[in-house]
């Protein structure tokens, strides 16, 4: 008796994390919102660059790391700091896969999933419980905020992978990691098992915060609010904030005491829980087949569009010869006659060895083909991928840092004989 007293007290004082209300999941979204628009900013924005940015975070996850775990008790404020700062170190680390190394984010989300069912594995054999109830302990607090970091990093690959499946815009994007939480939602309700359900709703927090911080930051003219990066990352780093300084008077989120029985009420019954274990069966595979519908249709990437890269097509690649065959039926003669001007002009600027008038005339091809992108993508993908690639190219050349005449005029030359 006095050895099972002794650990009931010595839990109320190591609890390091908050009860899971309302505000849990309402700051959890703020803070994953922050990681992608925070992360953008910084590393696009304020040009530090991919691998310094995640460089910098990293060195400051590990500080708050340390000052959260030296912590004897859950401190609203250093707790949710720690959030912030992992989810922006956890987006990084995906960022830098998919940008940098060029990993395909459909091996990025595999490797991390698999990364995450290491670290569960190791956590229950050593621990026999998943429960954020159970953390403490600092080997489970060691375990609990590697799993966060790592189903940041997760969320974040199948958040994009996701927007590479479908082409859905900001706004859209939102809705399919809004409707799998609410689904996940009823099947714990119904009785799921809790710590199962927790885990997959944590997961899919990401992609929806982070879905919902573009639909912010996304300009007017691509279906966004226009707040910008910036905007963004100051609205929720403020509501952060007051929520924060809210639950730390009144402590509504402190777990004060978990007794025996509420711990057992934990446990659903054990049929209910097994067609619950059914319900998130069908459910994945609902999704699979969505995702599966949608990437079979033709569509752009959100990813490219946002990303300026070329963009993915269902209909896959098609030669130049076709293209021009294409585009003189699908795209407007008007369009198609006009970036022949500019890239005449500019040829003609290169030949009479004014370059940076060059520059300035191509940056009029650029600006246009951006412009008439949500029109001409749609109206034949493949023909449009064939054009954004040329486009690129001449783009290149004429503003490279020693431009060479012949690289330039071999660009354009190739792009005038694909355009109709």
């Amino acid at each position: 008796m006095s050895t099972t007293t002794t650990r009931s007290t010595r839990a109320l004082l190591l609890n390091k994390v908050p009860e899971v209300t309302a505000w849990f999941w309402i700051i959890k979204i703020l803070c994953t919102t922050v990681g992608e628009s925070f992360a953008d900013w910084i590393n696009v924005n304020l040009g530090v660059g991919l691998v310094r940015t995640a460089v910098i975070f990293t060195a400051v996850f590990a500080v708050t790391l340390v000052v959260q775990m030296r912590a004897r008790r859950y401190v609203p404020a250093l707790y949710w700091l720690t959030v912030v700062v992992v989810s922006v170190t956890g987006t990084l680390y995906t960022d830098i896969l998919t940008d940098q190394l060029g990993v395909p984010l459909w091996i990025s989300t595999t490797v991390f999933s698999v990364a995450l069912a290491a670290v569960f594995g190791v956590w229950w054999a050593r621990e026999r419980t998943l429960s954020i109830h159970s953390i403490v302990t600092t080997p489970r607090e060691a375990f609990y905020w590697l799993a966060v970091l790592v189903t940041f990093a997760l969320g974040t690959a199948t958040g994009d992978w996701t927007l590479e499946l479908t082409g859905w815009g900001p706004g859209r994007s939102v809705l399919l990691p809004l409707g799998l939480i609410a689904a996940v939602t009823a099947l714990w309700r119904f009785g799921a098992n809790p710590v199962l359900s927790f885990w997959v709703a944590y997961i899919l927090t990401r992609p929806l915060g982070a879905n919902i911080g573009d639909w912010l930051a996304s300009p007017k003219s691509e279906q966004g609010l226009g707040l910008g990066t910036f905007g963004t990352s100051a609205v929720f780093l403020g509501t952060i904030l007051a929520t924060v300084v809210l639950l730390t008077i009144t402590r509504s989120d402190v777990t004060e005491r978990r007794t025996a029985a509420e711990e057992t009420s934990d446990d659903a019954a054990p049929a209910r829980e097994r067609a619950a274990l059914a319900g998130f069966g069908a459910l994945a595979a609902l999704t699979v087949g969505l995702l599966a519908y949608t990437n079979s249709q033709p569509h752009v990437s959100a990813l490219d569009a946002e990303e300026g890269k070329a963009p993915s097509c269902a209909a896959g690649s098609i030669s130049a010869g076709e293209a021009h065959t294409r585009a003189g039926t699908a795209f407007p003669a008007s369009t198609t006659a006009g970036y022949r001007t500019i890239v005449e002009d500019t040829r003609q600027l290169v030949a009479s060895g004014d370059q940076s008038g060059a520059a300035k005339r191509i940056t009029d091809l650029e600006t246009a083909w951006d412009d008439d992108q949500a029109d001409l993508q749609p109206a034949d993908c493949a023909a449009w991928n064939v054009f954004d690639h040329e486009i690129d190219d001449v783009l290149s050349s004429v503003r490279a840092s020693r431009p060479k005449a012949s690289a330039e005029e071999s660009a354009m030359d190739t792009l005038l004989t694909t355009l109709p």
